[in-house]
């Protein structure tokens, strides 16, 4: 991780009937075959597991809010990230999409959590920390998904 220099935590809110898009990072050390879980404090979804992302911010990509998120969220960059979708949640009402992307790093870090996160967690997904986010809850009770991520561990 390079370190990140300054905090930038702006916020737009979405227009009336916008699409809202969320991108988060399965973060996935190659040395001890663990991922990154961050515990939210605050906010919706207080006190569960989950993953390092966020909402995308208008006129962002999805690419770019990601980045912007583990910058924000983990206090630096990940180097030259490989990108490797996992996921695409949209909502019943098809007003909100959240990408999950696989990341693979070397080695575990240690990251310096904003305000938004209470503790974190590398941990083998079979031994996720509960209570878990229900979105990561219902990516990890789907086959096809977890066959997708054994998939990107193993070429990660």
């Amino acid at each position: 991780m390079e370190p990140k220099h300054s905090r930038s935590l702006r916020r737009r809110s979405l227009e009336a009937g916008a699409l809202a898009q969320g991108v988060g990072a399965l973060i996935y050390a190659r040395n001890t075959n663990r991922y990154l879980f961050v515990l939210r404090q605050g906010g919706s979804w207080a006190n569960t597991w989950a993953l390092p992302g966020g909402k995308v911010d208008p006129g962002e990509t999805v690419v770019v809010g990601l980045a912007r998120e583990i910058e924000e969220e983990l206090g630096g960059r990940i180097q030259e990230p490989k990108l490797v979708p996992i996921e695409r949640y949209t909502s019943s009402d098809h007003r909100f999409v959240y990408h999950t992307f696989f990341i693979a790093v070397d080695y575990e870090f240690m990251p310096v959590l904003n305000d938004e996160h209470a503790g974190y967690a590398w941990l083998p997904l079979s031994l996720a920390p509960r209570p878990l986010h229900p979105g990561i809850t219902r990516t990890m009770t789907d086959s096809y998904i977890m066959q997708k991520i054994r998939t990107a561990e193993s070429i990660g």
